[in-house]
Protein backbone atom coordinates (compact mmCIF):
# COMPACT_ATOMS: atom_id res chain seq x y z
CA UNK A 1 0.00 0.00 0.00
CA UNK A 2 1.08 3.04 -1.34
CA UNK A 3 1.93 6.24 1.59
CA UNK A 4 -0.93 8.52 0.74
CA UNK A 5 0.50 11.60 1.00
CA UNK A 6 2.80 10.50 -1.79
CA UNK A 7 -0.39 9.10 -3.84
CA UNK A 8 -1.91 13.59 -2.79
CA UNK A 9 1.68 14.94 -4.22
CA UNK A 10 2.65 12.33 -7.06
CA UNK A 11 -0.56 11.86 -9.09
CA UNK A 12 0.76 11.61 -12.21
CA UNK A 13 3.67 9.16 -11.02
CA UNK A 14 0.86 6.81 -9.89
CA UNK A 15 -1.26 6.96 -13.07
CA UNK A 16 1.71 6.27 -14.99
CA UNK A 17 2.59 3.36 -13.13
CA UNK A 18 -0.57 1.74 -13.53
CA UNK A 19 -0.36 2.79 -17.05
CA UNK A 20 2.82 0.40 -16.79
CA UNK A 21 1.19 -2.39 -15.15
CA UNK A 22 -1.92 -2.61 -17.92
CA UNK A 23 -4.12 -1.38 -15.07
CA UNK A 24 -5.63 1.69 -16.55
CA UNK A 25 -9.59 0.77 -15.54
CA UNK A 26 -7.52 1.93 -12.07
CA UNK A 27 -6.39 5.13 -13.41
CA UNK A 28 -10.11 7.21 -12.04
CA UNK A 29 -9.53 5.32 -8.53
CA UNK A 30 -6.51 8.46 -8.39
CA UNK A 31 -8.56 11.98 -8.37
CA UNK A 32 -11.22 10.07 -6.20
CA UNK A 33 -8.84 8.93 -3.42
CA UNK A 34 -7.66 12.27 -3.53
CA UNK A 35 -10.95 14.02 -3.29
CA UNK A 36 -11.87 11.85 -0.52
CA UNK A 37 -8.56 12.59 1.26
CA UNK A 38 -9.94 16.51 1.25
CA UNK A 39 -13.12 16.22 2.40
CA UNK A 40 -11.68 13.99 5.44
CA UNK A 41 -9.44 16.44 6.13
CA UNK A 42 -11.76 19.17 5.52
CA UNK A 43 -14.07 17.27 8.41
CA UNK A 44 -11.17 16.54 10.58
CA UNK A 45 -10.36 20.36 10.28
CA UNK A 46 -13.87 21.47 11.37
CA UNK A 47 -13.81 18.59 14.13
CA UNK A 48 -11.01 19.96 15.42
CA UNK A 49 -12.17 23.64 15.58
CA UNK A 50 -15.59 22.10 17.12
CA UNK A 51 -13.81 20.62 20.00
CA UNK A 52 -11.66 23.22 20.59
CA UNK A 53 -15.08 25.51 21.06
CA UNK A 54 -16.71 22.86 23.18
CA UNK A 55 -13.65 22.87 25.54
CA UNK A 56 -14.25 26.61 25.65
CA UNK A 57 -17.43 26.59 26.12
CA UNK A 58 -17.16 23.69 29.17
CA UNK A 59 -14.56 25.68 30.98
CA UNK A 60 -17.19 29.31 30.62
CA UNK A 61 -20.16 26.87 31.98
CA UNK A 62 -17.82 26.05 35.19
CA UNK A 63 -16.83 29.84 35.76
CA UNK A 64 -20.74 30.95 34.99
CA UNK A 65 -21.87 28.39 37.52
CA UNK A 66 -19.19 28.93 39.75
CA UNK A 67 -20.45 33.01 40.11
CA UNK A 68 -24.29 31.92 40.47
CA UNK A 69 -25.38 32.38 36.72
CA UNK A 70 -26.85 29.13 35.76
CA UNK A 71 -29.06 30.59 32.99
CA UNK A 72 -26.56 31.77 31.19
CA UNK A 73 -24.69 29.05 31.79
CA UNK A 74 -27.52 26.63 31.00
CA UNK A 75 -27.52 28.85 27.58
CA UNK A 76 -24.01 27.40 26.93
CA UNK A 77 -24.78 23.85 27.79
CA UNK A 78 -27.11 24.20 24.87
CA UNK A 79 -24.24 25.05 22.57
CA UNK A 80 -22.09 22.35 23.76
CA UNK A 81 -24.91 19.71 22.99
CA UNK A 82 -25.72 21.25 19.99
CA UNK A 83 -21.72 21.09 19.07
CA UNK A 84 -21.39 17.70 20.14
CA UNK A 85 -24.28 16.32 18.01
CA UNK A 86 -22.83 18.10 15.21
CA UNK A 87 -19.55 16.62 15.84
CA UNK A 88 -20.80 12.93 16.13
CA UNK A 89 -22.11 13.67 12.74
CA UNK A 90 -18.84 14.70 11.92
CA UNK A 91 -17.24 11.57 12.75
CA UNK A 92 -19.12 9.74 11.28
CA UNK A 93 -18.15 10.92 7.92
CA UNK A 94 -14.83 10.66 8.70
CA UNK A 95 -14.94 7.06 9.88
CA UNK A 96 -16.91 6.71 6.09
CA UNK A 97 -14.42 8.51 4.52
CA UNK A 98 -11.33 6.48 5.83
CA UNK A 99 -12.84 3.40 5.36
CA UNK A 100 -13.49 4.37 1.67
CA UNK A 101 -9.39 6.01 1.64
CA UNK A 102 -8.14 2.85 2.82
CA UNK A 103 -10.42 0.01 0.85
CA UNK A 104 -9.31 2.13 -2.54
CA UNK A 105 -5.83 2.41 -1.44
CA UNK A 106 -5.82 -1.51 -1.08
CA UNK A 107 -6.03 -1.40 -4.68
CA UNK A 108 -3.49 1.11 -6.01
CA UNK A 109 -0.68 -0.68 -7.16
CA UNK A 110 3.09 -0.11 -5.96
CA UNK A 111 5.30 1.46 -7.70
CA UNK A 112 7.48 -0.99 -9.29
CA UNK A 113 11.03 -0.41 -9.74
CA UNK A 114 12.51 1.42 -12.72
CA UNK A 115 14.35 -1.90 -13.76
CA UNK A 116 11.58 -3.85 -14.32
CA UNK A 117 10.41 -4.51 -18.23
CA UNK A 118 6.98 -3.71 -19.53
CA UNK A 119 4.81 -6.48 -20.37
CA UNK A 120 1.05 -7.21 -20.42
CA UNK A 121 2.01 -10.94 -18.95
CA UNK A 122 4.02 -13.59 -17.55
CA UNK A 123 4.33 -14.35 -22.00
CA UNK A 124 6.65 -10.90 -21.92
CA UNK A 125 8.64 -12.01 -18.79
CA UNK A 126 13.05 -12.14 -19.81
CA UNK A 127 15.19 -14.33 -19.48
CA UNK A 128 18.05 -13.32 -17.10
CA UNK A 129 20.24 -16.20 -16.93
CA UNK A 130 20.85 -19.48 -17.03
CA UNK A 131 22.96 -22.26 -14.21
CA UNK A 132 23.66 -25.92 -15.76
CA UNK A 133 23.55 -27.49 -18.69
CA UNK A 134 20.00 -28.54 -19.41
CA UNK A 135 19.98 -31.72 -20.96
CA UNK A 136 17.68 -34.48 -22.98
CA UNK A 137 18.87 -38.47 -22.37
CA UNK A 138 18.06 -41.11 -25.12
CA UNK A 139 15.83 -42.24 -23.15
CA UNK A 140 12.06 -41.42 -23.01
CA UNK A 141 11.77 -39.25 -19.73
CA UNK A 142 7.87 -40.71 -18.24
CA UNK A 143 5.58 -38.36 -16.74
CA UNK A 144 6.41 -37.95 -13.21
CA UNK A 145 3.65 -39.81 -11.70
CA UNK A 146 4.47 -42.57 -14.38
CA UNK A 147 8.27 -42.40 -12.48
CA UNK A 148 6.10 -42.45 -8.63
CA UNK A 149 4.70 -45.60 -9.54
CA UNK A 150 7.25 -47.49 -10.47
CA UNK A 151 8.13 -46.69 -7.31
CA UNK A 152 4.80 -47.42 -5.63
CA UNK A 153 5.29 -43.89 -4.59
CA UNK A 154 1.85 -42.39 -5.08
CA UNK A 155 -1.19 -43.13 -4.37
CA UNK A 156 -3.51 -40.71 -6.03
CA UNK A 157 -6.54 -42.92 -6.03
CA UNK A 158 -7.19 -43.44 -2.92
CA UNK A 159 -6.31 -39.48 -2.17
CA UNK A 160 -9.08 -38.83 -4.51
CA UNK A 161 -11.44 -40.66 -1.72
CA UNK A 162 -10.14 -39.39 1.15
CA UNK A 163 -10.24 -35.49 0.08
CA UNK A 164 -11.18 -35.51 -3.62
CA UNK A 165 -8.55 -34.16 -6.61
CA UNK A 166 -5.82 -32.18 -5.75
CA UNK A 167 -4.55 -34.51 -3.17
CA UNK A 168 -1.91 -37.15 -3.12
CA UNK A 169 -0.29 -40.07 -1.17
CA UNK A 170 3.29 -40.36 -0.95
CA UNK A 171 4.64 -43.12 -0.20
CA UNK A 172 8.44 -45.18 0.44
CA UNK A 173 11.41 -43.99 -1.28
CA UNK A 174 9.19 -41.12 -3.10
CA UNK A 175 7.76 -40.01 0.24
CA UNK A 176 11.17 -40.04 2.12
CA UNK A 177 12.85 -38.13 -1.05
CA UNK A 178 10.30 -35.42 -0.15
CA UNK A 179 10.91 -35.41 2.72
CA UNK A 180 14.66 -35.36 2.75
CA UNK A 181 14.65 -32.35 0.00
CA UNK A 182 12.74 -30.30 2.28
CA UNK A 183 15.10 -30.85 5.58
CA UNK A 184 18.36 -30.40 3.45
CA UNK A 185 16.74 -27.11 2.34
CA UNK A 186 16.20 -26.01 5.99
CA UNK A 187 19.64 -27.21 6.80
CA UNK A 188 21.09 -25.43 3.37
CA UNK A 189 19.34 -22.04 4.63
CA UNK A 190 20.67 -22.67 8.23
CA UNK A 191 24.10 -22.63 6.78
CA UNK A 192 23.74 -19.59 5.18
CA UNK A 193 22.54 -17.65 8.47
CA UNK A 194 19.30 -17.85 8.35
CA UNK A 195 16.67 -18.60 11.32
CA UNK A 196 15.31 -21.65 11.32
CA UNK A 197 11.02 -20.98 12.27
CA UNK A 198 8.14 -23.41 12.50
CA UNK A 199 5.06 -20.83 11.95
CA UNK A 200 1.51 -20.80 12.66
CA UNK A 201 -0.39 -22.78 9.83
CA UNK A 202 -3.59 -20.52 10.09
CA UNK A 203 -3.37 -16.55 10.32
CA UNK A 204 -6.40 -13.68 10.78
CA UNK A 205 -7.82 -11.55 8.33
CA UNK A 206 -5.79 -9.04 9.11
CA UNK A 207 -2.58 -10.41 8.16
CA UNK A 208 -4.22 -11.86 5.26
CA UNK A 209 -4.98 -8.35 3.79
CA UNK A 210 -1.61 -6.93 5.16
CA UNK A 211 0.47 -9.65 2.81
CA UNK A 212 -1.45 -10.06 0.15
CA UNK A 213 -4.14 -8.64 -2.85
CA UNK A 214 -7.63 -8.98 -2.54
CA UNK A 215 -7.34 -10.87 -5.84
CA UNK A 216 -4.43 -13.10 -4.72
CA UNK A 217 -6.90 -13.31 -1.47
CA UNK A 218 -9.71 -14.92 -3.06
CA UNK A 219 -7.76 -17.18 -5.94
CA UNK A 220 -5.59 -18.44 -3.30
CA UNK A 221 -7.03 -18.44 0.46
CA UNK A 222 -8.88 -21.08 2.56
CA UNK A 223 -11.18 -19.67 5.11
CA UNK A 224 -11.97 -21.70 8.03
CA UNK A 225 -15.77 -21.40 9.01
CA UNK A 226 -17.49 -19.57 11.55
CA UNK A 227 -14.08 -18.18 12.51
CA UNK A 228 -11.44 -15.58 11.65
CA UNK A 229 -8.66 -17.79 10.32
CA UNK A 230 -7.73 -18.60 6.93
CA UNK A 231 -5.22 -21.44 5.93
CA UNK A 232 -1.65 -19.97 4.96
CA UNK A 233 -0.97 -20.29 0.95
CA UNK A 234 2.60 -19.77 2.17
CA UNK A 235 4.94 -19.62 5.34
CA UNK A 236 5.64 -16.19 4.10
CA UNK A 237 2.06 -14.78 5.18
CA UNK A 238 2.73 -16.02 8.54
CA UNK A 239 6.33 -15.03 8.66
CA UNK A 240 5.68 -11.54 7.72
CA UNK A 241 2.92 -11.21 10.10
CA UNK A 242 4.93 -12.49 12.63
CA UNK A 243 6.10 -8.41 12.37
CA UNK A 244 2.59 -7.15 12.64
CA UNK A 245 2.21 -3.97 14.65
CA UNK A 246 5.98 -3.85 16.26
CA UNK A 247 8.64 -1.43 16.00
CA UNK A 248 11.92 -3.34 15.53
CA UNK A 249 15.15 -1.16 16.75
CA UNK A 250 17.43 -0.61 13.69
CA UNK A 251 19.85 -2.67 15.21
CA UNK A 252 18.39 -5.73 15.34
CA UNK A 253 17.57 -5.86 11.29
CA UNK A 254 18.07 -7.63 8.97
CA UNK A 255 15.90 -10.12 10.42
CA UNK A 256 16.44 -12.97 8.28
CA UNK A 257 14.01 -16.37 8.52
CA UNK A 258 13.54 -19.51 6.97
CA UNK A 259 10.39 -21.65 7.83
CA UNK A 260 8.76 -24.95 7.17
CA UNK A 261 4.95 -25.16 7.00
CA UNK A 262 2.01 -26.93 5.02
CA UNK A 263 0.46 -24.47 2.11
CA UNK A 264 -3.33 -24.74 1.36
CA UNK A 265 -4.10 -23.08 -1.86
CA UNK A 266 -7.71 -23.25 -3.94
CA UNK A 267 -5.55 -23.19 -7.03
CA UNK A 268 -8.58 -21.45 -9.08
CA UNK A 269 -8.46 -22.19 -12.78
CA UNK A 270 -5.71 -25.14 -13.23
CA UNK A 271 -6.06 -27.39 -15.69
CA UNK A 272 -4.07 -28.84 -19.09
CA UNK A 273 -1.63 -31.78 -18.62
CA UNK A 274 0.60 -30.37 -16.52
CA UNK A 275 -1.82 -29.60 -14.29
CA UNK A 276 -2.57 -33.17 -13.33
CA UNK A 277 -0.76 -34.54 -11.43
CA UNK A 278 1.26 -33.57 -8.18
CA UNK A 279 1.87 -30.37 -10.29
CA UNK A 280 -0.50 -28.05 -9.66
CA UNK A 281 -2.33 -29.12 -6.10
CA UNK A 282 -4.31 -27.98 -2.74
CA UNK A 283 -1.88 -29.11 -0.51
CA UNK A 284 2.07 -29.19 -0.89
CA UNK A 285 5.09 -28.54 2.14
CA UNK A 286 7.61 -25.54 1.57
CA UNK A 287 10.32 -23.83 2.72
CA UNK A 288 10.55 -20.84 2.41
CA UNK A 289 12.53 -17.72 3.12
CA UNK A 290 11.59 -14.03 3.94
CA UNK A 291 13.51 -10.98 4.82
CA UNK A 292 12.51 -7.76 6.97
CA UNK A 293 15.33 -4.75 6.61
CA UNK A 294 16.39 -1.21 6.12
CA UNK A 295 14.76 0.33 2.14
CA UNK A 296 18.46 0.90 1.46
CA UNK A 297 19.05 -2.62 1.76
CA UNK A 298 16.33 -4.39 0.47
CA UNK A 299 17.31 -4.44 -3.41
CA UNK A 300 20.90 -6.22 -2.10
CA UNK A 301 18.93 -8.84 -0.25
CA UNK A 302 16.47 -9.61 -3.15
CA UNK A 303 19.63 -10.74 -5.25
CA UNK A 304 21.37 -12.51 -1.82
CA UNK A 305 17.18 -14.38 -1.73
CA UNK A 306 17.11 -16.09 -5.30
CA UNK A 307 20.87 -16.59 -5.56
CA UNK A 308 20.26 -19.31 -2.75
CA UNK A 309 17.33 -20.53 -4.60
CA UNK A 310 19.94 -21.22 -7.60
CA UNK A 311 22.49 -22.52 -5.42
CA UNK A 312 20.22 -25.09 -3.72
CA UNK A 313 18.79 -26.36 -6.77
CA UNK A 314 22.63 -26.67 -8.88
CA UNK A 315 23.75 -29.02 -5.86
CA UNK A 316 20.71 -31.34 -6.30
CA UNK A 317 21.97 -31.44 -10.15
CA UNK A 318 19.16 -29.78 -11.85
CA UNK A 319 19.84 -27.08 -14.23
CA UNK A 320 17.55 -23.56 -13.23
CA UNK A 321 17.21 -20.30 -15.16
CA UNK A 322 15.97 -17.09 -13.51
CA UNK A 323 13.73 -15.29 -15.43
CA UNK A 324 12.73 -11.62 -14.55
CA UNK A 325 8.68 -10.60 -14.02
CA UNK A 326 7.50 -8.16 -16.52
CA UNK A 327 5.08 -5.30 -15.33
CA UNK A 328 2.05 -6.75 -15.89
CA UNK A 329 2.97 -9.75 -13.97
CA UNK A 330 3.27 -8.20 -10.50
CA UNK A 331 0.92 -8.74 -8.09
CA UNK A 332 0.13 -5.15 -6.33
CA UNK A 333 1.93 -5.03 -3.93
CA UNK A 334 5.59 -6.09 -5.39
CA UNK A 335 8.64 -3.63 -6.85
CA UNK A 336 10.24 -6.63 -8.46
CA UNK A 337 9.62 -10.25 -8.85
CA UNK A 338 11.97 -12.55 -10.34
CA UNK A 339 11.30 -16.60 -11.07
CA UNK A 340 13.23 -19.51 -10.36
CA UNK A 341 12.72 -21.97 -13.11
CA UNK A 342 14.19 -26.02 -13.25
CA UNK A 343 14.68 -27.74 -16.32
CA UNK A 344 11.88 -30.40 -17.86
CA UNK A 345 14.26 -33.10 -20.00
CA UNK A 346 10.34 -34.68 -20.63
CA UNK A 347 9.02 -31.27 -21.28
CA UNK A 348 11.94 -29.96 -22.78
CA UNK A 349 10.99 -26.39 -21.41
CA UNK A 350 11.84 -24.63 -18.12
CA UNK A 351 8.96 -24.75 -15.24
CA UNK A 352 8.38 -22.64 -11.96
CA UNK A 353 9.84 -24.13 -9.24
CA UNK A 354 9.89 -20.48 -6.90
CA UNK A 355 9.57 -16.77 -7.03
CA UNK A 356 11.25 -14.18 -5.11
CA UNK A 357 10.11 -10.88 -4.24
CA UNK A 358 10.41 -7.36 -3.18
CA UNK A 359 7.96 -5.90 -2.03
CA UNK A 360 9.26 -2.36 -0.72
CA UNK A 361 7.38 -1.53 2.15
CA UNK A 362 3.77 -1.91 1.46
CA UNK A 363 3.37 -4.92 4.00
CA UNK A 364 5.39 -3.12 6.30
CA UNK A 365 2.68 -0.14 6.22
CA UNK A 366 -0.55 -2.22 5.87
CA UNK A 367 0.80 -4.50 9.14
CA UNK A 368 2.29 -1.55 10.62
CA UNK A 369 6.27 -3.05 10.86
CA UNK A 370 8.28 -0.44 12.05
CA UNK A 371 11.85 0.61 12.68
CA UNK A 372 13.09 2.96 14.99
CA UNK A 373 16.46 4.85 14.11
CA UNK A 374 19.32 5.59 16.65
CA UNK A 375 18.12 9.18 15.99
CA UNK A 376 14.60 8.69 17.30
CA UNK A 377 12.82 8.42 13.59
CA UNK A 378 11.00 5.79 12.77
CA UNK A 379 10.13 4.98 9.34
CA UNK A 380 8.71 1.48 7.67
CA UNK A 381 11.42 -1.43 6.91
CA UNK A 382 11.04 -3.51 3.51
CA UNK A 383 9.71 -7.17 3.25
CA UNK A 384 11.54 -9.51 1.05
CA UNK A 385 10.55 -12.83 0.64
CA UNK A 386 11.19 -16.51 -1.18
CA UNK A 387 10.64 -20.33 -2.26
CA UNK A 388 13.43 -22.31 -0.83
CA UNK A 389 12.26 -25.54 -2.11
CA UNK A 390 8.53 -26.59 -2.85
CA UNK A 391 8.30 -30.39 -3.07
CA UNK A 392 6.25 -32.10 -4.84
CA UNK A 393 6.27 -29.43 -7.63
CA UNK A 394 10.62 -29.39 -6.99
CA UNK A 395 10.60 -33.19 -6.70
CA UNK A 396 9.43 -33.62 -10.38
CA UNK A 397 12.27 -31.72 -11.28
CA UNK A 398 14.87 -33.87 -9.03
CA UNK A 399 13.03 -37.26 -10.46
CA UNK A 400 13.15 -35.81 -14.09
CA UNK A 401 16.93 -34.48 -13.90
CA UNK A 402 18.21 -37.52 -11.81
CA UNK A 403 16.63 -40.52 -13.71
CA UNK A 404 18.57 -43.06 -15.30
CA UNK A 405 17.99 -45.31 -18.02
CA UNK A 406 17.23 -48.24 -15.97
CA UNK A 407 14.32 -46.57 -14.54
CA UNK A 408 16.59 -45.92 -11.18
CA UNK A 409 16.96 -42.59 -9.78
CA UNK A 410 20.17 -41.21 -8.89
CA UNK A 411 20.46 -39.51 -4.96
CA UNK A 412 23.44 -36.47 -5.56
CA UNK A 413 26.12 -36.26 -3.03
CA UNK A 414 24.75 -33.52 -1.16
CA UNK A 415 21.26 -35.01 -0.23
CA UNK A 416 22.43 -38.94 0.55
CA UNK A 417 23.03 -37.91 4.28
CA UNK A 418 19.47 -37.17 4.20
CA UNK A 419 18.73 -40.70 2.41
CA UNK A 420 20.49 -43.28 4.56
CA UNK A 421 23.89 -42.62 2.88
CA UNK A 422 21.50 -44.13 -0.62
CA UNK A 423 23.37 -42.91 -3.93
CA UNK A 424 20.35 -44.75 -5.97
CA UNK A 425 16.94 -45.66 -5.25
CA UNK A 426 15.58 -48.61 -7.41
CA UNK A 427 12.20 -49.31 -8.85
CA UNK A 428 9.80 -52.14 -7.40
Amino acid sequence: MLDLKFVRENPEIVKENMKKKFQDSKLPLVDEVIELDEQNRTAKQEGDALRAERNKLSKQIGALMGQGKKEEAEELKKKVTDASEHLASLEEKERDFEEKIKKIMMTIPNIIDPSVPIGKDDSENVEVQRYGEPVVPEFEIPYHTDIMERFDGIDLDSARKVAGNGFYYLMGDIARLHSSVISYARDFMINRGFTYCVPPFMIRSEVVTGVMSFAEMDAMMYKIEGEDLYLIGTSEHSMIGKFIDTILPEAKLPQTLTSYSPCFRKEKGAHGLEERGVYRIHQFEKQEMIVVCKPEESMGWYEKLWQNTVDLFRTLDIPVRTLECCSGDLADLKVKSVDVEAWSPRQKKYFEVGSCSNLGDAQARRLKIRVSAEDGNKYFAHTLNNTVAAPPRMLIAFLENNLQADGSVRIPEALQPYMGGNKVIMPK
